[in-house]
Order: C-alpha cells, then structure tokens, then sequence
C-alpha cells in the first residue's frame, strides 16, 4: 500500500505502474530530481494536489496490476 510519508522516488522505482496516474495530476515527478526527497504529502501540497485522492488513484493502480 502506498502511503502519503512514502517518497515519490520510491513510489516511482517500485511501482512503475503509477508514473501515468501522477501525470495525471501533472506532476513529472520521473524528472525530478527532488523527488528522491519529496515525500507524497509535500508533493501533493506544493501542486495543489488533494492528498487522498492522489493515494486512491496510486493504489488503484497497484491493485490493477495485481
């Protein structure tokens, strides 16, 4: 499960399958050097994001695929 403390880099490297859902949102977050550090909660502020339903589209996702 995917959680908002987890980094966006994580997210990415792991769950690959999540890259077309934050493009989606509009965050390029594959190019983003920052996203090593960011973790979703702050990425989700700094784009004006609603956190909970940048978790359900991430988790959606992962739950496709499996």
């Amino acid at each position: 499960m995917i959680h908002k403390d987890m980094k966006i880099e994580e997210v990415l490297r792991r769950f690959p399958q999540t890259i077309p859902v934050f493009e989606r949102f509009g965050i390029d977050c594959a190019q983003c050097q920052l996203s090593e550090y960011e973790n979703l909660a702050h990425g989700a502020k700094v784009h004006g994001i609603d956190l909970e339903v940048l978790l359900k589209g991430l988790n959606d996702s992962v739950a496709a695929r499996e």
